[in-house]
């Protein structure tokens, strides 16, 4: 698996409500950033239609569509995003979704991504909602579970990135959300690091969105978050 420009490893988040404030976030953007994200915030006011629009146009597109359902509706639902030029997307990480999943992406460019533990899930929160692992014993066997189910990567809070590329290696791509530079507010996130110590953690990619898409200057914003990545990397 190669590893990705130090550009495209930055993935931010179009988490607005509305193509035509994503269209001014990815203007105000420009070159400085080649990889975004979709999730249902924007998908349902539009974004499809806009994610097909902007993969024409030669940016990536990270579909978040956290997908999970019976496996023949998994399969078909994923064929049809792998059809619309997508180079990401989620499903949560369940043996037999993953498995759909990745029958679905087989022979295209799209790369299924398990997400383990949402980053706003804390120990409590999986307890609460029946699990009986931890948040690290969980994400290990969502990894182990992924690798077998043949998908190409995960989605995990940058705190577990070390121990996952202990545990899998270059075999998967690690796509870390959580990620917030220093002196930002971590809003509903519970795991969350710099975008230097996630990559020397290492993550492959950093999801980031309210610090450059609500920032007084996307632009300046993304510039600084893309130097810390190729620091961190330079000095790695």
């Amino acid at each position: 698996m190669s590893a990705p420009s130090t550009r495209d490893r930055l993935i931010v988040g179009l988490d607005v409500d509305g193509v035509a404030a994503a269209e001014a976030v990815v203007a105000r953007l420009g070159d400085t950033v080649s990889f975004y994200k979709i999730g249902y915030q924007l998908a349902f006011r539009g974004g499809l239609p806009f994610a097909r629009e902007l993969a024409a146009s030669g940016k990536k597109i990270f579909l978040d569509m956290k997908l999970h359902d019976i496996g023949n509706t998994v399969t078909k639902g994923v064929e049809a995003i792998a059809a619309m030029g997508m180079t990401f997307l989620t499903v949560h990480a369940y043996p037999q979704t993953m498995r759909a999943a990745a029958a679905g992406a087989r022979g295209s460019d799209l790369t299924v991504l398990g997400v383990t533990v949402l980053t706003s899930y804390d120990e409590a929160d999986l307890a609460a909602a029946g699990y009986g692992h931890g948040v690290a014993d969980l994400v290990a066997r969502r990894a182990e579970q992924a690798v077998e189910a043949g998908i190409g990567g995960l989605i995990l809070a940058p705190d577990e990135a070390q121990a996952m590329r202990r545990q899998v290696g270059a075999r998967l791509l690690l796509v870390t959300p959580g990620v917030r530079p220093a002196g930002s507010d971590i809003g509903d996130q519970k795991r969350v690091m710099t975008p230097a110590a996630a990559i020397r953690a290492g993550a492959d990619h950093l999801v980031v969105a309210r610090p450059v898409v609500a920032a007084a200057d996307p632009k300046a914003a993304a510039e600084a978050i893309l130097a810390e990545i190729e620091g961190a990397l330079a000095s790695a």
